[in-house]
């Protein structure tokens, strides 16, 4: 049996970049030939895009890490490695992605279609070839593969529909579903029945449909988080119309007009701009209801047993969707561009002394070459020098002896590199 998942976590990393190759031509009178390795491939990309067809995150409840492939090694001869496999996730339209740690919201996969690069895949390390120069002939190192953005989402689904129906437990939400669409949800005459929210279609001809979402009941205190509506009132941010149904034969004895103020107050509590939306109020189960409690109440009536008022309900609703599409802008996804910082920067180490460098390029000086190759090592410092990284460190009061720390590589600061 399949269920509903609108919460989850997941944990994305981007393949590792392929290594770079040292070799030299070694063939027919040319033993000595120059550098020909050639480079690493670059590691594949996770991508999260958004599918009508996926329903619900529970594909990644058990299963929440998802790899890309890593990049292929450079070989010889110039030949260059293969880009690792890209990860493609399919989530549900509407899917909110954020950091899981920060709670920052980095994209909102909103229509079907809409992609977001969760991890990019580390670069290639570049062969021996790359690095020939006129004062470097032939250079005996090559570049390390990048390692791939490695991080944890959290991911929120929230239901796009027309109509959101709204009640107390036992309300008869769901069973307005079941008549008016071809949802099915459980039904049961105890109050939580509904523990997931159900969408349906709503077909009146060939050219007029909407979905309806039914959402789990209400009660008071649910935006504070009481009760299990609290969950899923993010499910109705999203719809066009609010439908609200007041029970007239309540089994706790709420009278209709105090359920009509705790259910508007909730939906306020939660969000001021819903009470901005559209929206019909509903006298539901007019065939259990007194005849006291019927006379009294003035506006609409309906029953999902008897089909008493349906006709008229779903007309009015289908009205109220056709002017919302039109007056409301369409739903747009919504991606996070953040720009990385080509600069680098020194942050003084409180605890045991020392300085840490950061920024990506002087990271990846580093990281991609071999700190063990003294010509490796010749060009690392060529490079952080083009950087600023000495002038950076002398201005922040790094003396002879300090220990610098870049990416996880550590050196004694001398003032003449």
């Amino acid at each position: 049996m399949s269920q509903f998942v609108d919460e989850c976590q997941l944990n994305v990393r981007a393949g590792d970049g392929g290594a770079g190759c040292v070799s030299f031509r070694r063939e027919g009178p040319e033993a000595m030939g120059g550098p020909n390795g050639g480079d690493g491939g670059q590691g594949g990309d996770v991508w999260m895009i958004a599918d009508r067809n996926v329903a619900s995150l529970l594909a990644f409840r058990d299963h929440p890490h998802r790899i890309a492939g890593n990049g292929v090694h450079g070989k010889g001869k110039d030949l260059h490695g293969k880009r690792g496999d890209v990860m493609e996730i399919r989530v549900p339209e509407g899917t909110l992605i954020k950091d899981m740690y920060s709670g920052e919201i980095l994209a909102d996969l909103t229509l079907h279609g809409d992609r977001w690069l969760a991890a990019h895949g580390g670069r290639g390390g570049r062969g021996n070839a790359r690095f020939m120069a006129n004062r470097r002939r032939a250079p005996n190192f090559a570049e390390q593969g990048e390692s791939g953005v490695d991080r944890w989402l959290k991911l929120e689904l929230k239901l796009i529909a027309d109509v959101a129906l709204v009640g107390f437990p036992n309300a008869g939400k769901s069973t307005l579903i079941s008549v008016i669409s071809a949802a099915k949800p459980k039904i049961a005459a105890y109050p939580f029945t509904t523990l997931e929210p159900n969408l349906g279609v709503v077909r009146i001809d060939n050219v007029t449909e909407f979905i309806v979402a039914d959402i789990p009941g209400l009660i008071e205190g649910a935006a504070e988080g009481k009760g299990l509506g609290h969950r899923f009132l993010r499910h109705v941010e999203r719809a066009r119309v609010l439908c609200i149904l007041i029970d007239l034969a309540p089994v706790d004895d709420t009278s209709p007009e105090d359920q009509l103020n705790i259910l508007l107050r909730e939906l306020e509590s939660y969000d001021p701009r819903l009470l901005e939306r559209p929206r019909v109020i509903v006298g539901t189960k007019t065939d259990s209801a007194t005849v006291a409690m019927v006379d009294e109440w003035e506006g609409m009536l309906i029953s999902a047993i008897t089909n008493q008022g349906l006709r008229e309900l779903v007309g009015r609703l289908a009205s109220l969707v056709h002017s919302a599409r039109a007056d409301l802008p369409v739903l747009e996804g919504r991606v996070i561009l953040k720009p990385e910082s080509d600069g680098s920067w020194v942050e003084k180490i409180a605890a045991g002394g020392g300085f840490r460098v950061h920024g990506r390029k002087a990271e990846r000086a580093v990281h991609l070459n071999d700190v063990t190759t003294p010509e490796a090592m010749t060009y690392i410092e060529e490079r952080l020098k083009k950087l600023g990284v000495p002038r950076l460190l002398s201005r922040a009061g790094a003396v002879a002896g300090d220990v610098v720390w870049i990416g996880d590589f550590s050196f004694d600061y001398a003032p003449d590199i």
